[in-house]
């Protein structure tokens, strides 16, 4: 049976805030798990205004302690910033605290270059991102015999099961990485919907080498979802989303997700309904019905064992109403 997973941005409404976005980020989260939603997965984004999740781990414990049986995970955090030995003391005290619950999405920073120097200024050595993968490994297994640089450190708790670790990725180099180092992998189709993924999916299974923390593939595949209770809705909702995609490659974006009507009021430009139409190709806009089929198929294409929705849309009614109307049509 196809697993349903949720990665929220947590964003920030038109007339919000953004403790009001965490807030229905919580809500969101709660309503999933009683829906029967396998995975709740938050974001990392830098220097997005209108979106409040910036630090996925903090986000994950008050997460992880507002619900009781969902899994909880990082979508994710991006690895290059970070000391691979802090991160895996951050989801062993998560693991310790939830256990069999928390999950660790990492990724490749593509951040703005102010933020890369903000975060990573103090470092004199720079770490590959393989060899960071690797860290993590020997970290999450207590590994003590491999002749890693750090053979005989520890990260701390010490706890009997460890979060499940994912690698995220657009292209062949992260599911070669991946399956290398016997991660599962999760590929987001909502960036590069393309034949490519396909390949670089096949390729991960092909090449999988089996670890101490998953000894078969497994494959996830993250989409833009927007669904609504008719098609006409959809439609409507996805203008809003159209205009956040735009403000978001824009130089002056604004603090908040557009809504409906400020987009109804606003329209679009010639320049700016080409860039619609090929952002539209990264979306499954409709009713349930519709992109529930358009779910199946996306999943058969990857023989995906997962597919993680991403419900980016304006309004918190919006949202909600669109993993009930999933939830509902998918009989979870």
């Amino acid at each position: 049976m196809l697993a349903l997973n949720i990665l929220d941005y947590s964003p920030i409404d038109e007339g919000t805030t953004a403790r009001e976005a965490l807030l229905q980020t919580t809500q969101l989260a709660q309503r999933a798990e009683a829906l029967g939603y396998h995975r709740f997965w938050v974001a990392e984004h830098h220097q997005v205004f209108s979106v409040a999740g910036s630090s996925p781990e903090m986000l994950m414990m008050h997460l992880a302690t507002s619900t009781k049986t969902i899994r909880i995970g990082s979508g994710g955090v991006m690895l290059p910033h970070y000391s691979p030995y802090k991160v895996a003391e951050n989801f062993r005290m998560l693991e310790a605290l939830h256990p069999n619950r928390i999950d660790l999405g990492i990724g490749r920073s593509r951040s703005f270059r102010i933020v890369n120097q903000a975060l990573n200024e103090s470092k004199g050595i720079k770490v590959s991102y393989e060899q960071q993968v690797q860290d993590l490994q020997k970290y999450f297994t207590d590994d003590k015999t491999s002749g890693h640089r750090f053979q005989e450190l520890i990260a701390t708790p010490i706890t009997d099961t460890a979060p499940e670790l994912w690698m995220l990725g657009t292209g062949g180099e992260s599911a070669e990485i991946a399956a290398a180092n016997g991660m599962a992998f999760a590929y987001a189709h909502f960036a590069k919907p393309s034949a490519a993924g396909v390949e670089a999916v096949n390729a991960y299974r092909q090449l999988f080498q089996p670890s101490k923390l998953l000894e078969e593939p497994k494959v996830m595949v993250a989409v833009f979802a927007i669904v609504a209770d008719t098609a006409e809705h959809a439609e409507e909702i996805a203008k809003a989303f159209d205009l956040w995609l735009l403000f978001v490659e824009s130089s002056t974006p604004p603090p908040y997700y557009p809504s409906i009507e400020t987009v109804k009021k606003r329209g679009f430009s010639a320049s700016e309904q080409e860039k619609v139409a090929r952002n539209r190709k990264r979306m499954i806009v409709g009713d349930a019905a519709f992109v529930k089929a358009e779910i199946e198929r996306i999943a058969a294409l990857y023989q995906a064992d997962e597919i993680t929705i991403i419900p980016s849309i304006a309004e918190a009614e919006n949202r909600m109403n669109e993993i009930e109307l999933l939830a509902k049509a998918f009989d979870l």
